[in-house]
């Protein structure tokens, strides 16, 4: 009989130890749990954080987009309104011109004044940034001259050269605005 009461007192004091040990783990889940509540909480924090940072990252990406290409227009816009007010000018001399040769015979005050309406226009373009290119007995060059036609050389040191330029090319402030169109000798 004391070996039965020795064993109740046995597991009676392994349920206290098994009640203690449930309380324990109990507490120590509720302590982990709040922890990982804890960090839960926070990463949402952060991800929420990190969200509003990239939709007033993206909003504001937009807006600089959309006042890029808004000032885009207006460059281009008042550069052409610059370069036409530059041109009237030469219109109005044309026109001054037209008038006068009406009544005009003296053919070299009519030359002169094409020339120095001419000049006037030149001077206008150029400081705008045109510059002609000079492309007679240079070296064909595909990125500057568009070859119209072949002939036979007229001599040995213009083969694969510039022998005759039919139109003109041009650059606008050192990029090729117009190529120039040759003739090339073979």
């Amino acid at each position: 009989m004391q070996n039965i009461n020795f064993m109740k007192k046995e597991k009676k004091a392994d349920l206290k130890k098994n009640k203690k040990a449930k309380k324990d783990n109990a507490s120590t889940e509720t302590l982990e749990n709040d922890v990982q509540n804890e960090e839960l909480l926070k990463l949402q924090q952060e991800k929420n954080e990190i969200q509003e940072k990239f939709v007033r990252l993206y909003s504001e990406y937009e807006n600089y987009r959309k006042r890029t290409a808004k000032e885009k227009i207006d460059i281009i816009n008042n550069a052409s309104k610059e370069v036409m007010s530059d041109l009237l000018t030469v219109l109005d001399d044309f026109e001054r011109a037209i008038q006068n040769n009406k009544n005009s015979d003296d053919s070299t005050a009519i030359k002169e004044g094409f020339n120095l309406i001419y000049n006037k226009f030149l001077k206008s373009l150029q400081s705008k940034g045109l510059k002609s290119m000079d492309s007679k007995n240079a070296l064909f060059d595909v990125d500057l001259h568009e070859a119209i036609t072949n002939i036979p050389a007229p001599k040995e040191s213009l083969k694969g050269k510039v022998v005759d330029v039919i139109e003109k090319g041009y650059y606008l402030n050192d990029r090729v605005l117009r190529f120039a169109k040759v003739v090339v000798g073979q």
